[in-house]
């Protein structure tokens, strides 16, 4: 039954369907449930540091149940995605009661969507991978599994990496930063790609073109099925799922650094480089994504069996209540930057 407390994950689809289908402030019912009743909830149940034993978590690791709970996701999502647009482009709603089905679309992106494609594009299998790039699609960040995969886990916690946010950086110059420092990378990173496999720009292979084909086609589908007004909110929803990530970027690296060594190269990749948070409901809710720390320090390790360290920066809060912090820079710094290691507090031009 333990097994099973990854399902607690579908309670964001749940939110969003009742989001859907109603009128009003319910409208807003998944942003009410995953920043009031999640945050209220970890400070209830409080933190789990617990790690599973060696021979647990390997049988944890090749039981398909968890791989299963991932899969389901794609036909929630993509099914109240598709019953959103329907009610958007058939309904006549008040203009605040259209941004509440807005913001809770665009949290199940980015919850149900983002955040298993970002667990599913680091495994091995292509139709997983297939999987990871199909959610990505609705989000309108299908270059990111390219970035994330092939930059990001190499240059975490350096000034070369786009994903990871300087120390005194406000969350809304890193939305600006981020978004457009990785789309370049990605492109670079596909060249690279390209040229190791000998393959020219104009091939099939480069998968940079065919993001920009596939998520062009999703959109023009979009309009030729419910108008202007669904293209809208297509875009709207993506956009929206995308600058969460982007939040949740920035929470997981901010001010962390990695600094070079004697042979002018980067320090190893350790579990001082992430932030983590063991808060047990957005462990679960979320996939495990909070034990940040173990992911970066070997991504290859399903979501079910990454580990706590003690040496792992802590964030005092969960990812909910440290995005909405994260919102008000001011409370943001003065809650984080005195838990950021005084060797790593370099102040960079902004």
């Amino acid at each position: 039954m333990r097994d099973l407390k990854y399902l607690a994950a579908y309670t964001i689809p749940l939110a969003t369907a009742l989001s859907i289908y109603s009128r009003g402030w319910l409208t807003f019912s998944t942003v009410i449930f995953a920043f009031i009743i999640i945050p209220v909830t970890e400070i209830l149940v409080g933190k789990d540091k617990k790690n599973l034993k060696t021979e647990e978590a390997e049988k944890k690791r090749h039981n398909s149940l968890f791989d299963l709970m991932l899969y389901l996701n794609l036909p929630i999502v993509f099914g109240l995605l598709y019953w959103a647009l329907i009610k958007v482009s058939t309904e006549n709603y008040y203009i605040f009661e259209m941004i509440g089905v807005c913001f809770s679309t665009g949290i199940l992106l980015a919850t149900n969507a983002i955040n298993v494609a970002h667990e599913l594009g680091h495994r091995k299998s292509n139709i997983e991978r297939v999987f990871s790039k199909t959610l990505y699609m609705p989000c309108l960040y299908m270059h990111f599994y390219i970035e994330h995969n092939y930059g990001h886990h190499l240059k975490v916690a350096t000034p070369e990496d786009g994903a990871t946010a300087k120390y005194n950086q406000n969350v809304y110059s890193f939305w600006i930063s981020s978004i457009v420092k990785q789309y370049f990378d990605a492109w670079k990173k596909q060249k690279e790609l390209l040229k190791n496999c000998e393959s020219g720009f104009y091939s099939i292979k480069n998968d940079m073109i065919w993001y920009l084909v596939i998520q062009s086609a999703y959109l023009t589908g979009v309009y030729a099925l419910f108008d202007f007004k669904g293209l809208l909110f297509a875009v709207a929803v993506g956009v929206i799922s995308f600058l969460f990530l982007e939040t949740i970027n920035y929470i997981e690296h901010y001010g962390l650094r990695r600094f070079k060594t004697a042979s002018g190269r980067y320090e190893r990749i350790r579990e001082v480089h992430s932030w983590n948070s063991n808060h047990s409901i957005g462990r679960i809710v979320l996939y495990e994504l909070t034990r940040h720390s173990d992911h970066h320090f070997k991504s290859s390790k399903k979501y079910q069996t990454l580990n706590y360290f003690e040496q792992s920066p802590q964030l005092p809060y969960g990812y909910p209540l440290s995005i909405l912090l994260s919102l008000i820079p001011p409370l943001w710094f003065k809650t984080i930057n005195p838990l950021v290691p005084e060797k790593m507090k370099i102040t960079q031009k902004l």
